[in-house]
C-alpha cells in the first residue's frame, strides 16, 4: 500500500521549506533510511530520509519549489501502483483547505472587527505576553510587582517573566490603572496571549477581557465553555440522579459503568497512569476533574491471609518543568545528537600556578581565582588556534577572530553561560570582576540577554565541588568546551624523583566537524603552556 510523506517540520520554527534538490527520481528503489531530497528550512539545508521502503511513484514538490509543512512531498509504494485516489484526494483535500482557510480567515475577520467595535474604550491599552528572546514561545509570570487598581507609570516594572533563558523585568509602555491581570503568578501563557490591561481609573473593560482574543492566545478562558458542554449529559439525567442517592461506592461510575469524567482530567489520568474506575468524583453529577486526580492516591490492596504486606508506601513529587529547564534539555539534546563529540584529556603542573595566584593577589584590592587564569589562558591559546574558536554551519565553517568565552555558572533552576567578550584583550583582575558580576546575575536571575549571547567558546569548573575530571556536552554553536577538576595533591616524579605535586585534570570536548584531533591536541599544548607558566600570560 502506498505510503504519503509530507512536507516535514524539520526546525521547531519552521513553516515552510524548499526542496533543494532530489536525490531519488520518480521511479527509484527507495530503502528505508536513504535520503529522499535536501529540504531548506528557515534554518539551514538538511537532508530528509525516508522511513518506508518501495518504489518512488510521484514527487509533489520539485527542486526549488517551496511547500507549507504537511503539503504532498512525494509518495512511495509498489511499482506500478495506482496512485491516483491518493493525487485526487490531494488535492480535494487542498481546495478543501482552501475553502476553510477563507471561511475561518472571514469568521476570524468578522470576530475581531466586531471585538474591535464593541469592547475597546478610549484611553485602554491591551499588554500582551511579550517576546523576550528569539527562541521564546512561552511565557510564566514568576511575580507581579503591579497589583489590580493601583496607579502604572511608563517604564514601571509590571511583572518579571521567566522565558526560556531567564527571568527578566517586563516595563510597562503606558501609564494609567492596572484594571485587569489575566495571568496570576506562577501560570503559563504564550507570545500575545493577555497579560495585563491599563487604562484609566473606573473603566469597564469587563467585556474586553472576555472577549480579547489573539493567535495562541488565552486558551485557559475558551476550556471551560467546552468542559461545561460536555459536562450535561442530557440523555440520562435519572441516571445520575439515581447515582447520588447510593452510598459512596464510586460517585463517578454511573450504574452502566460509564465514567463521567472532564478532558483535562482525562489526559492528567493518562499520563500519570491512574485508572479512573478507582477515581472518586467531586464535581458536578459524581464527575472526575483535576484536583480528583491531583489528589488520587492509590488504596493500600488487602493481602491474602499469610502473605507478607509491605507497610511503605510508594511516594514522590513532581516538579513542574521551568521554561528553562526545557530549554537546557532542548539544546543540549540536540547538541549531543547532532554534534559528533570526541574528548581530549589532559593533567597539568599547577604548582607555579599556585604561586602566581598567591602573589598576584598580594597586590592590594586584587583577587582573582584559578578559574579567572584559565578563562584567560583559553582566551590566549585560542587566537592562535582559531579552528577551535569556530561555528559549524551546513553550508560552511565560521573562524572567529574575536574571543568571546562563555562561562557556566550553576543556578538553582538549571545551568546559565553568562559570555566574557573579548576576554583575550581583558586583564585578570577585569576578567575576574566580570565573572563574578555575572556570577551574583545569573543566580538573582537578572542577567540580560546581551549577557548570554554571542560565545565563541565555552568554559565549564566543577572544582570547587570537589570533581577532579568529568566531560560536558558542548553548548553550540560552539565547537568545543573546556571541562576543568579540582587541583589534587599527590605524588608526582620530577627528575626521576617522587614528590608532593599539585595537578589539575583538564577534558576538551570538540565537535569533530570543525575541529580534528591533532587540532585540539596542539590547541591544549599551547593552553599547558599558559597555565604551567602563567606569567606569560602578562607578556
Amino acid at each position: 500500500m502506498a505510503e504519503v510523506i509530507n512536507m516535514p517540520r524539520l526546525s521547531d520554527t519552521m513553516e515552510e521549506g524548499t526542496v533543494a534538490s532530489w536525490l531519488k527520481k520518480v521511479g527509484d528503489k527507495v530503502e528505508e533510511g536513504d535520503i529522499l531530497a535536501e529540504i531548506e528550512t528557515d534554518k539551514a539545508t538538511m537532508e530528509f530520509e525516508s522511513f518506508n521502503e518501495g518504489t518512488l511513484l510521484h514527487i509533489g514538490v520539485q527542486e526549488g519549489e517551496t511547500a507549507k509543512v504537511d503539503t504532498l512531498l512525494a509518495i512511495i509504494g509498489e511499482e506500478g501502483e495506482d496512485i491516483s485516489s491518493y493525487l485526487n484526494g490531494s488535492a480535494s483535500e487542498s481546495s478543501e483547505e482552501k475553502t476553510e482557510d477563507t471561511e475561518s480567515a472571514a469568521e476570524e475577520s468578522q470576530e475581531a472587527e466586531s471585538a474591535s467595535e464593541v469592547e475597546i474604550p478610549e484611553g485602554v491599552t491591551v499588554v500582551t505576553m511579550p517576546r523576550l528572546s528569539d527562541t521564546m514561545e512561552e511565557g510564566t509570570v514568576a511575580t507581579w510587582l503591579k497589583k489590580v487598581g493601583e496607579e502604572v507609570e511608563e517604564g514601571d516594572i509590571l511583572a518579571e517573566i521567566e522565558t526560556d533563558k531567564a527571568t527578566m523585568e517586563f516595563e510597562s509602555f503606558q501609564s494609567g490603572n492596572l484594571l485587569y491581570v489575566g495571568l496570576n503568578e506562577g501560570e503559563t501563557a504564550k507570545v500575545d496571549s493577555l497579560l495585563a490591561i491599563i487604562g484609566p481609573k473606573g473603566t469597564d473593560i469587563s467585556g474586553l477581557a472576555k472577549n480579547f482574543k489573539v493567535d495562541g492566545g488565552d486558551e485557559k478562558k475558551e476550556a471551560p465553555k467546552a468542559e461545561t458542554k460536555k459536562e450535561t449529559p442530557k440523555a440520562e439525567p435519572k441516571k445520575v440522579e439515581a447515582k447520588k442517592e447510593t452510598p459512596k461506592v464510586s460517585t463517578s461510575n454511573t450504574s452502566s459503568g460509564r465514567v463521567f469524567v472532564s478532558p483535562l482530567a482525562k489526559k492528567m489520568a493518562e499520563e500519570k497512569g491512574i485508572n479512573l474506575s478507582q477515581v472518586n468524583g467531586s464535581g458536578e453529577n459524581g464527575r472526575i476533574v483535576k484536583r480528583d486526580i491531583e489528589n488520587f492516591t492509590p488504596a493500600a490492596q488487602s493481602a491474602s491471609v499469610g502473605k507478607f504486606v509491605p507497610t511503605g508506601q510508594e511516594d514522590f513529587d513532581e516538579v513542574p518543568n521551568s521554561n528553562m529547564r526545557k530549554a537546557i534539555a532542548k539544546n543540549l539534546a540536540k547538541s549531543k545528537f547532532t554534534a559528533p563529540h570526541y574528548y581530549l584529556n589532559v593533567e597539568f603542573d599547577m604548582e607555579n600556578a599556585i604561586a602566581f595566584r598567591a602573589q598576584y593577589n598580594s597586590i592590594p584590592d586584587t583577587k582573582i581565582s584559578y578559574n579567572d587564569m584559565i578563562v584567560k589562558a583559553c582566551a590566549l591559546a585560542l587566537k592562535q588556534h582559531p579552528q577551535v574558536n569556530s561555528q559549524w554551519f551546513d553550508d560552511r565553517m565560521q573562524l572567529n577572530n574575536h574571543v568571546h568565552i562563555g562561562v557556566a555558572v550553576a543556578v538553582p533552576d538549571g545551568l546559565l553561560v553568562p559570555v566574557v567578550k573579548f576576554a583575550n584583550e581583558q586583564s585578570l583582575t577585569q576578567i575576574g570582576a566580570a565573572v563574578r558580576e555575572y556570577a551574583g546575575k545569573a543566580r538573582n536571575k537578572k542577567l540580560s540577554l546581551e549577557e548570554m549571547e554571542g560565545s565563541t567558546f565555552t568554559v565549564s569548573n566543577l572544582g570547587m565541588f570537589g570533581i577532579d575530571s568529568f566531560t560536558s556536552i558542548i553548548n553550540q554553536p560552539n565547537s568545543a568546551i573546556l571541562s576543568v577538576g579540582n587541583i589534587v595533591e599527590k605524588p608526582v616524579v620530577k627528575n626521576g624523583q617522587i614528590v608532593v605535586g599539585n595537578t589539575m585534570k583538564l577534558c576538551l570536548a570538540c565537535d569533530h566537524r570543525t575541529v580534528d584531533g591533532a587540532t585540539g591536541a596542539q590547541f591544549l599544548q599551547t593552553l599547558k603552556g599558559y597555565i604551567e607558566n602563567p606569567v606569560t600570560m602578562l607578556v
